[in-house]
């Protein structure tokens, strides 16, 4: 288990690591966008990891690809559903409307 706090909610919440982001997003009834059933294509569930980026899966091809074509970008940039949980606490930062 890690401890996953989502912002601007400041909810905390204990999730299973080794699980992607977007799931644990989801099971926790969080509002996240998604479109393309993680597979990196539609970008809709990009976010800012405030803390504990060097607990998470590094940033594959694919993602990096779909990064580059999103307005907004920045160097805590990630796709909650390209993203796996590792066992240090995350602070994410949910950016879209759904």
């Amino acid at each position: 288990m890690t401890t996953l706090t989502v912002l601007p909610s400041g909810k905390t919440y204990d999730v299973a690591a080794g699980t992607s982001l977007l799931k644990a997003l989801l099971e926790t009834g969080e509002a996240i966008a998604h479109k393309c059933d993680g597979k990196a294509e539609c970008g809709a569930c990009h976010l800012f990891v405030q803390e504990g980026r060097k607990s998470l899966s590094k940033i594959q091809r694919v993602e990096n690809e779909k990064l580059d074509s999103i307005v907004g970008v920045g160097s805590k940039s990630r796709l909650a559903c390209q993203v796996v949980l590792g066992e240090e606490p995350v602070t994410v930062e949910l950016l879209g409307f759904v």
